[in-house]
């Protein structure tokens, strides 16, 4: 029995929408990248040791990644709407969790819970964004939401930054994460002009979402920690059991009569090619982000304010054409998301080349990445979901999702290879961008493969 709900007429969607949204996409990218400014407050407060540290990220994105698709098929069982508000009550009670945590076992504690709460929340936003905003105004909407992600991530370290220094109320490291529940609660309120909508099907594949929930996993951890601990033996067991269980998943969904994932999303040529697009896309986003980290930090001796600060060049580029793309991807359709690439990989050649030089230099090719990220990201995405029935929406935005994390784990690792095997951070940096020109130059050869318009 269908239960959909029809998205609102055009020009009748509710003047909320938008803003509830993308305040929780804000919120939630906001605080992936956030919290890597206070990691040295934390280990001094807390007296965490590495492993503890290491746990305050990982324990976060293993739980995001893990529950992304599980929680997008329950948005389409249960509703989105009700799934979108769940979710942010779980990451905005975790949020509170982490800022009053007494002892490091207790933030990431808080901080597997947040990124569960973020896994259910998550595919929602997508989901809604393709059924409760009418056809022609999609684009503008996905490209607000492209550059609320993109923000959010860019100027996480100076929001970060700029919170501990000021030290509200003697909170310090701790406002990074209470600062989540005014915000939490505001974005709470605009839901309540959000249409629920549910797609087909009554019961969740139970089994099913435990055999993805437990690949992810044994995906995504070995990733998180093999490079720091230098591959031992057990990470290549766990990605080899991952292939295993992703096999056993996807030839479970054929039989079932409710399916986690319906086979014939991923035999959709739009929707195939462009999950593969967009891990290679996210591939070069994260792990960019830490390289330059590094680079600033451990190569340059900026404080990380100082470098959140010079992250500021890519947001500026970021904002121009992430505003417009949807007006590009008009005329150009596809190519736009070649043509972004192909500027990522100019901005990325230029700073390999200014590597050593002074920070100055550097600042050209930042622009021309934060310029490329946003002509592609939003076209990207929209392409992707472009012919996904609306009764699968909620599934499909959580195998993106999903898609998005494991395309940050993949791309951490193996640029992280390329960086720590240099023989200093400079040559590290260098190599690092040239890695990630060839993988840009990947996805301008990929764009071929999704729809036209």
């Amino acid at each position: 029995m269908t239960t959909t709900v029809t998205a609102p007429a055009i020009g009748h969607r509710p003047p909320a929408v938008l803003p509830a949204l993308l305040t929780v996409t804000f919120l939630t990218a906001l605080d992936f990248f956030i919290v890597n400014v206070a990691m040295p407050a934390i280990q001094h407060d807390l007296r965490a040791g590495p492993a503890a540290l290491q746990w305050v990220v990982a324990g976060f994105g293993l739980a995001l990644a893990a529950g992304l698709i599980t929680g997008g098929r329950l948005g389409d069982l249960f509703g989105r709407r009700r799934m979108l508000a769940a979710g942010l009550i779980v990451f905005t009670a975790a949020s509170v969790l982490c800022g009053l945590a007494p002892v490091a076992g207790a933030l990431v504690a808080g901080r597997v819970l947040q990124g569960a709460g973020a896994a259910l929340l998550m595919p929602q936003t997508l989901a809604i964004l393709r059924t409760a905003v009418p056809a022609p105004a999609q684009p503008r909407a996905f490209a607000r939401y492209a550059l609320t992600l993109g923000l959010g991530a860019v100027f996480g370290q100076v929001v970060g930054g700029l919170l501990i220094r000021a030290d509200l109320f003697g909170l310090g490291w701790r406002a990074c994460f209470l600062i989540n529940l005014p915000v939490g609660l505001a974005a709470l309120v605009l839901l309540r002009s959000v249409p629920e909508s549910r797609g087909r099907g009554t019961r969740l594949d139970l089994a099913g979402a435990a055999l993805v929930t437990a690949a992810l996993v044994a995906l995504v951890l070995p990733l998180i920690q093999g490079p720091p601990r230098g591959w031992p033996a057990w990470t290549w067991a766990s990605l080899a059991l991952a292939a295993v269980l992703f096999a056993v998943f996807v030839r479970s969904q054929r039989y079932r009569a409710q399916p986690l994932v319906d086979p014939r999303l991923l035999r959709g040529r739009s929707f195939g090619a462009g999950l593969v697009a967009v891990q290679a896309f996210w591939m070069g986003q994260a792990s960019f982000f830490l390289v330059l980290a590094l680079y600033l930090q451990s190569g340059r001796g900026l404080s990380a304010l100082a470098s959140g600060t010079v992250f500021m060049a890519v947001g500026a580029g970021y904002l121009l054409t992430s505003l417009n793309a949807h007006r590009v991807a008009a005329r150009l359709g596809r190519a736009t998301v070649a043509v972004g690439a192909l500027v990522m990989a100019a901005g990325l050649g230029a700073m390999a080349l200014a590597a050593g030089a002074g920070l100055g230099w550097l600042l050209p090719g930042l622009a021309l990445e934060g310029l490329g990220m946003g002509l592609a990201l939003a076209p990207l995405t929209t392409l992707a979901l472009s012919a996904v029935p609306a009764e699968h929406t909620g599934s499909a935005a959580g195998v993106l999702s999903t898609v998005n994390q494991t395309g940050n784990a993949v791309g951490v690792a193996l640029i992280g290879i390329v960086f720590y095997r240099a023989a200093t951070i400079t040559e590290g940096f260098r190599a690092s961008m040239v890695a990630l020109v060839v993988l840009e130059l990947a996805l301008v050869a990929l764009v071929r493969l999704l729809p036209r318009r």
